[in-house]
């Protein structure tokens, strides 16, 4: 479907750079602004905003599991409205109504309105909006998708770096209203109107062909034929990479919400959480462009198979860290292993399964992985409780996960998602 108000570019492109790229940065950018929505934006004014609602922190995690559960549903519908109206209008339909709610939950004042701006924030944020910024970068890249979604994963992780600081020094020193009505506005009249003005759904909406390859060019050898929502959910491949997919955010979660009570188990300060918190998010973008540079050329399933590896060595590491090296190394494997999923996760599903239906497939991925995200806290925490350790639930996470990487060892997987070479 043609965009509405777009104008069609001349064919010619070499004195041009592929818009694609130019589409990726806004891709990017409304990743970061899914902040308000996500577990670690909430984390920024969790304090202040139990001290003005007297919540206990039981209720709060109790309100942010519930939320996150009904946010996933937001998941199924947006997809189908990306695959129908375009990227230009949904992005800036969903970015205008995030910044709408987001600015409303800076001036609610009771628990009940509490409750269900959160709710809203975690379904048009950490949902919807997630799933129209990697939407975005599948309709537009076939050829050179997994490089496009290694830039886009670094420049992501890079705006989340910067915004994370900035937020919480607005939270320190205004407090968490102010700082939450300013990324409301934001939202509202930076995000919005900028993909209204920048956005084109695809390239066919502009007179461009995928990737800036000239018109007839078959793209397809290694992107995969394009795909329904069903038979992609019939294909086991698609089922591998999701779970797998989704074992990391569970982890990721659980690990990342209590990694300081973790380490203190361990006998460790909470200096040593600090350093290896920027630790993980260093090796991520390592992982980031590592992953990036084999896939493009490579089989996503052997990306996907050393991350598995990498992930369940340190679920089985973490369980036994006894020094700061040991700590570091862990870091270093969750790190890189997180970025390898990462790729693997943004770039498998157009490559596997084409555009006609991407949003729609990615939409019932995104709500698997956030799903086990609202999880993930609760199991280590009934883990803790029963068992009085963190322990055992990292050696059942570790089996989890090398099961799927013995998964992804012998499912079939679509032709896009491996290298001419091992089809030949």
């Amino acid at each position: 479907m043609a965009d509405v108000g777009a104008r069609t570019w001349p064919v010619s492109r070499a004195s041009r750079l592929y818009y694609g790229w130019t589409i990726l940065g806004l891709a990017a950018l409304a990743m970061v602004g899914t902040l308000p929505g996500r577990t670690q934006g909430l984390g920024l004014i969790t304090e202040p905003l139990l001290k003005d609602f007297a919540v206990t922190r039981v209720a709060y995690a109790q309100i942010n599991l519930v939320a996150t559960l009904l946010g996933a549903l937001f998941c199924f519908g947006i997809g189908r409205w990306m695959d129908r109206w375009g990227s230009r209008i949904v992005l800036t339909v969903v970015s205008a109504a995030l910044g709408l709610i987001v600015f409303a939950m800076s001036q609610v004042t009771t628990v009940v309105a509490l409750i269900a701006l959160i709710t809203l924030t975690r379904g048009v944020g950490q949902s919807s909006l997630s799933i129209v910024s990697l939407a975005m970068v599948g309709k537009w890249f076939r050829r050179r998708l997994t490089k496009a979604m290694a830039i886009y994963a670094l420049a992501m992780s890079i705006g989340f770096m910067l915004a994370f600081p900035a937020v919480g020094a607005v939270v320190s020193a205004s407090g968490w209203r102010v700082a939450w009505a300013g990324i409301g506005v934001l939202l509202l009249v930076g995000l919005a109107p900028l993909a209204w003005i920048v956005d084109r759904s695809s390239p066919e909406a502009i007179g461009l062909e995928v990737d800036g390859e000239a018109s007839g060019t078959d793209v397809t050898e290694r992107a995969g034929e394009s795909t329904a929502l069903w038979a992609a959910l019939r294909s086991p491949a698609f089922w591998v990479v999701a779970l797998a997919s989704s074992a990391y955010g569970l982890m990721a979660s659980g690990i990342g919400l209590f990694n300081e009570s973790i380490l203190a188990e361990r006998g460790f300060a909470p200096d040593v959480y600090y350093t290896a918190l920027a630790v993980t998010a260093i090796t991520g973008l390592a992982g980031n462009f590592a992953a990036g540079a084999f896939a493009d050329k490579g089989s996503l399933r052997t990306v996907l198979l050393v991350a598995l590896v990498m992930l369940s060595a340190g679920l089985v590491g973490l369980a036994h860290v006894a020094t700061f090296t040991h700590v570091m190394l862990q870091a270093v494997a969750m790190g890189i292993g997180g970025g390898f999923v990462m790729v693997v996760f943004f770039s498998f599903w157009g490559r596997a399964y084409g555009p006609a239906e991407l949003g729609r497939i990615q939409g019932a991925a995104q709500a698997m992985t956030v799903l086990a995200s609202a999880v993930g806290p609760l199991l280590l925490a009934l883990c803790v409780d029963a068992t009085g350790s963190y322990s055992a639930a990292f050696y059942a996470l570790a089996v989890a996960v090398a099961l799927l990487g013995v998964a992804t060892m012998v499912v079939p997987m679509p032709a896009g998602v491996e290298p001419a070479s091992a089809r030949s």
